[in-house]
């Protein structure tokens, strides 16, 4: 559904995108990530429409970007990370608009904006102004906005990002529930709901793609053991993460105040000294248990791995 062959985008000497290429199959939800700088919204935007690339190829939904953009904007539906609306129209006034600019005639779209605001649980909201709207209703209005003509395709840039938890948690539930729908692009640097709701993964760094697979052939290929611990002094978890650095097994380490979390090479090893060199160090712990690597995991290896070569 989406094809992308060596992409390039270039903002004068900066190369937001280089050399990306990368396959989006039909009906998949694709987890789309990279660290910040990577060119995720910079290739949102080429597949929206919004910025031509300086050079490659892109095919989305069977037309070529290159040779036929017109006709892109009928075959998808792109939710911004920050969707603007007019703040004096309601959802079914905006949305009606919508339905008028891509098509749709008044039986039709009468019909369709009662469908979404039901889908985007906004129905009782369909009269007031959007101005007074949550964001986490602008976040749900926008997915419906992009919903309006029934997309093959629909490009998701960090939808959940500025949402509370019952926000995400609703439009979550809205992604989940479009998954075989359509074909669904989502880019997000929340890992936790890529790997609840993503099926395929892309990551992304400096423009160029590292990996894409299935979601849980990537965890099987990638995925390495994993220890956490707390403990109750956090100067002295400091102290005691700074050792475990140095020990060659230890593939990645990270500190979240007293939660230290270790990323491990050599499984067998780890569970004979890490232990030891916390007792070794008199680190008082609260938890200390191996526990199921994260797609988080995953990315860091990957884009830490990256950004060294």
């Amino acid at each position: 559904m989406i094809q992308i062959e060596s992409l390039h985008k270039h903002y004068g000497a900066v190369h937001a995108l280089d050399g990306l290429n990368m396959t989006v199959e039909p009906g998949v939800v694709y987890g789309f990530l990279g660290p910040n700088g990577a060119g995720k919204t910079t290739t949102l935007r080429i597949l929206a429409g919004l910025a031509r690339p300086t050079s490659g190829r892109v095919v989305v939904a069977g037309v070529d970007l290159t040779s036929d953009g017109r006709t892109l904007s009928h075959r998808t539906g792109y939710l911004p990370e920050e969707p603007a609306f007019y703040p004096w129209l309601t959802p079914r006034e905006y949305l009606d608009m919508l339905g008028h600019l891509h098509g749709l005639d008044a039986a039709e779209r009468t019909i369709r904006v009662k469908e979404l605001l039901q889908v985007v649980n906004l129905a009782e909201a369909g009269k007031r102004r959007i101005g007074g709207f949550s964001h986490g209703m602008r976040q749900r209005l926008g997915l419906a906005a992009a919903l309006v003509h029934k997309p093959e395709v629909l490009l998701l840039d960090e939808p959940v990002s500025a949402l509370d938890p019952s926000g995400r948690k609703e439009v979550l539930e809205l992604i989940e529930h479009l998954s075989g729908q359509c074909t669904i692009l989502m880019s997000s640097h929340i890992l936790a709901d890529v790997e609840r709701v993503c099926n395929v993964v892309g990551i992304i760094a400096r423009g160029r793609m590292i990996v894409q697979s299935p979601r849980e052939e990537l965890m099987d290929r990638y995925a390495q053991p994993v220890f956490e611990a707390e403990g109750e002094d956090v100067a002295a978890v400091k102290r005691w993460a700074d050792t475990v650095r140095k020990q060659d097994w230890a593939a990645a380490v990270s500190l979240d105040g007293d939660r230290l979390r270790v990323t491990v090479s050599d499984i067998q090893r780890a569970r004979r000294e890490l232990l030891v060199s916390a007792v070794a160090q008199q680190i008082a712990l609260r938890r200390f248990e191996e526990v199921r690597p994260s797609l988080e995991d995953v990315f860091l290896q990957l884009v830490e791995k990256e950004a060294i070569q």
